[in-house]
Order: C-alpha cells, then structure tokens, then sequence
C-alpha cells in the first residue's frame, strides 16, 4: 500500500481505538512529521493516543527504525575497530560520559557519541563540554568522521541531518504532556543512537529521587524496551540499572564536573562516581570485544589511567574539537564563578550521619543557581554549581562542610543554600547503604 492512500485521521482513529499500527503506517507517519503530511496538530493527536494505547515491541521497533530513516544515517563501516557508544537517561552529577568516552577510546574502543543538551534538573554532556573555552559540539558528519578515525573518539551534538522526525516529535512531546511514556522514550533514544553507525551500545537507566524513571520497575521497562528494539535493529544492547537518590559524585554544575571528570581520568576520582564509570565502559570493552569479560576490562582500565593514555585521549579530543586542552592542568582557564559560599551542617539535629542527599532538590539547586533550563532557548551559566557536596552515610555534626557553591548572583545563591539544606538529612545511626549498580539486561 502506498503513502499516498494513508490519511492522518486514519492512523490517529486505529490507535486511539486500541489497534496496532502496520510498519507502513509507521512510516508514513514518521515521514510526515518531517514533510508535512502530518500536520502539528494530528502528530500530537497520534501522540496523545499512543500515549494512552501504548505500543506493542514490534510497534516500538519499527517506529524507531522510521524515526532512524527520517535522515541520514552515517556509516562508520570503514573505520577499523568496534565502535561502541553509551546512553544514559540522565541523572544529577552524572558526569560519567566525559570520563568513560576517553577511558573506552584508550582502550581500543571507537566511541561515536552524540549526546545532549540539559533540560530541567538533569545536566547535559554538551553543556559542560562547552564550559571548556572553545569547545565545539556542533560538528558535520565528515569532520565527526575524521575525529573519529584520528582520536578515536568525539562527542557531538545531533546534527540536523540526523533523525529529524525525533527533534519534531521530542518539541510536540515537551509542550503536550506525552513525554513520560516508554515506547516513545525507547524510539526517541535508540533512533539517535542507531543513526550514530554503531555496532553495539551500552545503556545506563537511572532510577530514584534524581531520574526521570523515579521507580525501578519502571526502568526496568525502559531497559528491556530499548534492549529489544537493539536486538531487532541486529545490534548487542545492554542496559545497566543505576540508582540515583543522590547526586553521582562530588560536585554538580558544569565547571565543577569537567574538573572532577578530569581528576577521575588523573585516578583522583570518588568512589562511586568511578564504580558507575568503570562498570558501564567495562560493558563497552566486553561488547566491542576489547576484552573478554569484566574482569580484563578492569585491568585495561585500571592501566589506561595509571599510564596516562586516558587523559591524553581526552587532550586529543579537546584539540581536536577546537578545546583548550590546558584546562587539563590549570582548572582557572575554566569558566569561574564570583565567589564561594561553604554550606555547613547546624543544629541540634546535625550529628550523626548523612541519611539523604535528595538528588532532585540538588538539582532544583543548579537551576537556582543559573546552572540549568526550563525550556530547551534557555542559556546557562557555566561556572556555578555545587562542589565537595557530602554523601549519604558519611559522618557529620554542626559546623561539617556539606558543600560549596559557586555562585555569580548573592539572591540566587540564598535559594540554592535553603535547597541543598532541604536535600540533606541526618540521622543517628549509621544508614544501610543502597546499591548503585543494580541489574544489567543483556
């Protein structure tokens, strides 16, 4: 049947009714939210009912195949190598892309990474890259390519050529309230991340306070979705569950995170922060057959830091995307906030130990600050954030550093202190700690 004898209202009446839609449909709808033939107001209409309707596997898989197809798709066939890329749905602190793309790239892993912009309480990877001045993101497939074959490496925005029908769909699904639903999350995510040319991908699903997904078996969903939408496109997807109650790491903001990634690939990292890290990028080694189980993957990582190839992978990618690689050792060449404000622990109830460090009020406190958006035009401000935050079971009594602000506005940064004190708990005993790393679906 021809794209010519399908109608919009058709399509929108089947779902809305509870059938599921042919590949054909699909398509003819994936086509016509880029050309047209699918007005706003009718996208958001199918939208709406698929939302309610919901969409079987096959559904979800052929609707990201169609959204894959709606522009280019780039072919790294002829680059040597497995090329590998990582996907996280996003979290507070999570700085973990700026770490593990160097960190795979030195241990023969080819990493295309497309990653995204901020929105709302999450950070973006492309915003703190470009805290280091010069910085370019936006770059052409050729030069994308051309990274790729001498780095090994390179983290781009999405190119307008790539997945068009997603920038559409992602715009109408912002402002209509469909953003929460998982076959059109599953088709948003893997058909950037199958237009990228990879041969496999690792996905890190945050559940928790600081997630998108506050519930884990929520996530649980999402992961096996995307999983089996990897499967059906023929390309190994595994899907971590990571939680996230509390910030990942020390700091959060955009200055602050480049320089605590920089000090992980110097082996200076925090504890958790490189458990998520060495855990996802062990995924990536074993998938691109750089190593034959985890255990090896550790070792080369282990290595890679210890001798410095992955911090020097990170000073290529800088040089080559046009960054300043001195940041690497002189942080103030960064974007730096006005002034520093301590958060320290007071009162009679501050003794004992940490019992909460509320990842989503944490995040509330980086927008106060500057540091993130409401809406998608929205700048930020680079050199504010939050730095030596404490975590959850560490010791603490009045007068304890909690964190440290950066902050280039005095009212702003007194929003932000009431929210980071709101985000941390105490509590007299010592509290039972939550894994971090959960379930892996292969």
């Amino acid at each position: 049947m021809s794209s010519g004898t399908y109608f919009p209202q058709n399509i929108i009446i089947k779902k809305r009714d509870g059938g599921a839609l042919t590949q054909d449909e699909i398509g003819f709808f994936a086509r016509g939210v880029v050309n047209g033939q699918f007005a706003d107001y009718q996208a958001t209409a199918l939208l709406m009912a698929i939302f309610w309707r919901g969409m079987t596997p096959q559904e979800t898989a052929w609707l990201t195949d169609a959204m894959m197809r709606s522009g280019d798709v780039i072919d790294l066939r002829d680059l040597p190598g497995a090329k590998v890329d990582k996907h996280s749905t996003g979290g507070v602190g999570d700085k973990v892309s700026l770490i593990l793309a160097p960190l795979a790239a030195a241990c023969g892993i080819t990493v295309p990474m497309m990653s995204g912009r901020g929105l709302g309480h999450t950070g973006g990877t492309l915003d703190k890259l470009e805290a280091i001045p010069g910085f370019r993101v936006m770059l052409d497939v050729p030069e994308f390519r051309a990274i790729l074959q001498k780095v090994g490496m390179a983290m781009i925005g999405q190119t307008p050529q790539v997945v068009p029908a997603d920038r559409k769909l992602y715009s109408l699904r912002d402002v209509t309230g469909t953003v929460e639903c998982i076959p059109l999350i599953c088709a948003s995510i893997m058909s950037k991340k199958l237009a990228e040319g990879i041969d496999s991908l690792v996905l890190d699903v945050k559940f928790g306070q600081g997630a998108f997904m506050k519930k884990k078996e929520d996530a649980l969903t999402l992961a096996r979705a995307m999983v089996a939408v990897g499967q059906a496109a023929g390309k190994p997807v595994w899907a971590q569950l990571t939680a996230m109650n509390q910030p990942l790491g020390r700091c959060a903001g955009h200055t602050t995170e480049v320089i605590e990634s920089i000090e992980c690939l110097k082996g200076r990292g925090p504890d958790d922060l490189m458990e998520v890290t060495f855990a996802l990028t062990g995924h990536m080694l074993v998938l691109g057959g750089a190593a034959k189980d985890m255990a090896e993957a550790r070792t080369k990582m282990d290595t890679a830091i210890a001798n410095g190839r992955a911090l020097q992978k990170f000073h290529e990618m800088c040089v080559a995307q046009g960054g300043d690689p001195r940041v690497i050792e002189d942080y103030s060449i960064l974007p730096t906030a006005n002034k520093k404000i301590e958060v320290r622990a007071r009162g009679a109830d501050a003794s004992g130990f940490v019992s909460e460090v509320d990842a989503l009020r944490c995040g509330h406190a980086i927008m106060a600050l500057g540091g993130g958006r409401a809406a998608v035009t929205d700048k930020v401000d680079h050199a504010v954030g939050i730095a030596d935050l404490i975590k959850i079971g560490e010791p603490v009594a009045p007068g304890t550093l909690l964190c440290t602000l950066h902050v280039n506005d005095d009212a702003k940064g007194t929003r932000a202190e009431a929210l980071v004190r709101e985000a941390v708990k105490f509590t007299a005993a010592a509290p039972t700690l939550e894994p971090l790393v959960q379930e892996l679906i292969s």
